[in-house]
């Protein structure tokens, strides 16, 4: 196993922060995607395309027990709300 799950590493070929990065990487998928569904894919086709190539980078980069890891706090995760768009009002 190289690193724990955290996936927070600052590439030294890219002079940005790591938040930087993640935010130019999430504007580039944002319009990937709205072009995908411009042309007619299924947003639901989409995410476990993405799901899946997201995986896969990960294991290349990380090995397969990190990212195994890094996935068993998924669960919890979703349930706190950390990929919701909109927040339920009470």
């Amino acid at each position: 196993m190289r690193h724990p799950a955290s996936f927070s590493f600052h590439h030294d070929d890219d002079p940005r922060p790591d938040h930087e990065q993640k935010q130019a990487a999430l504007s580039y998928l944002n319009e990937a995607w709205a072009e995908a569904r411009h042309d007619g894919v299924d947003g639901d086709c989409l995410a476990q395309a993405s799901l899946f190539a997201a995986l896969a980078e990960l294991v290349s980069t990380y090995g397969e027990d990190a990212v195994a890891k890094f996935a068993e706090g998924l669960p919890a995760r979703v349930r706190n709300g950390e990929f919701s768009l909109v927040l339920a009002r009470q």
